[in-house]
């Protein structure tokens, strides 16, 4: 035994040295995700303007009926295909960057759920397209169209607000 230990004492079988924190993997984004990004917060920028148009020319169609001008009839239903164009786009965007991040840490889990509400919210647009021409004939479905697409529409919406700068959380 040594004569620096007392009897009973027991070694450290620590090291001098504090112990090393594990290096932090580095993820490498390729261009084509810069890319794809560019191309998901381009077109995000019509949300706003297509849900706007989109819901007061419905809400035109609901008040007014048959006796809605025109224009609100023939727009409505353009405005609704460029909502449909605009989630295809992010959707397509939005998913294979989700994907590419995986191995990212940083704000994975408000990505994901910010990705979990689109889809959600695509479902849901895809329902109210569905009874669109039967919300054109019955004030059932005209409410469940109306209905789920303003609930589709709001939970997209928390969705794109969530990933603006003031909240984002990545």
């Amino acid at each position: 035994m040594s004569p620096l230990l007392g009897a009973g004492a027991v070694p450290s079988l620590a090291p001098d040295t504090a112990p090393r924190r594990p290096r932090v993997k580095a993820v490498e984004y390729s261009d084509m995700y810069e890319t794809r990004v560019a191309i998901h917060k381009f077109a995000s920028y019509a949300t706003i303007p297509l849900f706007i148009g989109q819901y007061l020319t419905g809400q035109t169609l609901v008040t007014k009926g048959t006796d809605s001008p025109q224009w609100v009839k023939s727009v409505h239903p353009m405005l609704a295909t460029g909502v449909a164009a605009l989630f295809a786009a992010n959707t397509v965007t939005g998913a294979w960057n989700w994907w590419d991040s995986r191995a990212d840490p940083a704000g994975r889990t408000w990505r994901t759920v910010h990705s979990a509400l689109m889809l959600l919210s695509d479902a849901g647009f895809v329902y109210v397209g569905s009874i669109s021409e039967e919300a054109k004939y019955s004030g059932s479905a005209r409410d469940r169209h109306r209905s789920a697409a303003i609930i589709s529409g709001s939970t997209a919406l928390l969705s794109y607000v969530m990933m603006l700068s003031p909240f984002r959380q990545d």
